[in-house]
């Protein structure tokens, strides 16, 4: 082959098959013979959603591949923070674009909506196949019809996010990672008996500032120290392995403990170089779940504006449905929880100096 074939030309058109890809909105309502106007808007939006869910696809096995085999690098941190990034970009334009849909009214809706039954966005693969890849569970999901969310799919589809769901998922491959990160190796530094020593001086600050106080009464005095809580209510779990144990159990946290004590380190010391890094990858995958929840959300509001409390043209009840499961599809609500334990830097534990070492960049001349 000569070099020049390798580079043969190519028309803008054919390299991105537009008139395929122009071509794919056939509008029901033109079919029948009563054309509805605001249906090229609708089925262009969901197309859209459609090729954007498959970008985030394509980034999310990127990342899961790096994180297999126990190869992870800084480097490829970096490329996993970048990656995940630009899920979040197309989130934000994701949620965005519901503007757009919402630019059609109710009435609008209603000319051609009849014509869409039973297809449903509950029938999106791609979608689901994002929220496994994230690491949604089955016994974690709002039921459609009281039947599992692979009930829609056929054989083939259905196959595929089964052999998915075996997979290990991103929240899965990251908390292995968790647990094998070597700066949990801290020598003769015990980090949670300095931390709890640290969590019991700051609650001890709280309580006294609260006592002293001349703008509460005894009354609110006492309510406000019990919200404040000790080291055996918010911070428990992370004192006491068996009781965060007790929790996994319950399905009140997903993590591992070991995993969790990780999370809480990088946190607290984000500001050491080596953590840096870390840090972002954790913020990214928290922006996803929040970003995730906010789309579940307005697509619920959507939803609600359009249909008011109509049942859904896949059979589901609609608004009430989506709301659920922006409230209760989170995936990696263990990193929301590590600021439920943060303690302020001035009461942060101070590091030994080899410690320091370990984490920051420390050349020598020997």
């Amino acid at each position: 082959m000569s070099k020049d074939s390798e580079y043969s030309a190519i028309h803008y058109n054919s390299y991105l098959e537009l008139e395929k890809l122009l071509s794919a909105q056939t509008l029901r309502s033109v079919e029948l013979g009563k054309p509805a106007h605001e249906e090229m808007l609708f089925i262009i939006t969901h197309q859209v959603y459609e090729l954007w869910f498959k970008q985030i696809n394509h980034e999310l096995y990127s990342v899961a591949e790096m994180f297999q085999n126990n190869n992870v690098d800084e480097r490829n941190l970096n490329t996993c923070v970048g990656r995940l990034d630009r899920v979040i970009g197309i989130f934000r334009l994701l949620i965005e674009q519901i503007r757009v849909l919402e630019s059609m009214t109710p009435l609008d809706f209603l000319d051609f909506r009849s014509y869409l039954f039973p297809a449903s966005g509950f029938q999106s693969f791609q979608f689901r196949e994002l929220e496994v890849l994230l690491g949604l569970k089955e016994e974690k999901r709002t039921t459609y019809h009281g039947h599992g969310y692979q009930s829609v799919f056929d054989q083939k589809k259905k196959e595929l996010l089964q052999k998915l769901e075996a997979n290990k998922s991103v929240l899965e491959l990251v908390e292995e990672w968790l647990e094998r990160t070597p700066f949990l190796e801290l020598g003769e530094f015990n980090f949670l008996e300095y931390y709890q020593n640290a969590v019991e001086t700051m609650l001890a600050k709280e309580k006294k500032a609260i006592m002293a106080t001349d703008a509460l009464d005894d009354h609110y005095k006492e309510m406000r120290v019990n919200m404040l809580g000790d080291t055996h209510t918010y911070f428990a779990n992370i004192m006491d392995e068996k009781k965060h144990e007790e929790l996994l159990e319950k399905g009140e946290v997903k993590m591992s403990y070991k995993a969790t004590i990780a999370v809480l380190f990088i946190n607290l010391y984000r500001d050491e170089p080596i953590l840096q890094m870390p840090f972002r990858l954790l913020s990214r995958l928290t922006d996803i779940d929040d970003f995730l929840a906010t789309w579940r959300f307005r697509h619920a509001q959507m939803v609600l504006r359009m249909l008011g409390n109509k049942v859904g043209t896949g059979g589901s009840s609609g608004h009430k449905y989506l709301a659920k499961t922006a409230e209760n599809h989170h995936i990696f609500g263990d990193l929301h929880n590590a600021s439920t334990l943060l303690i302020p830097r001035s009461e942060l534990p101070e590091l030994p100096d080899e410690m320091k070492k370990r984490l920051g960049f420390y050349f020598s001349s020997k």
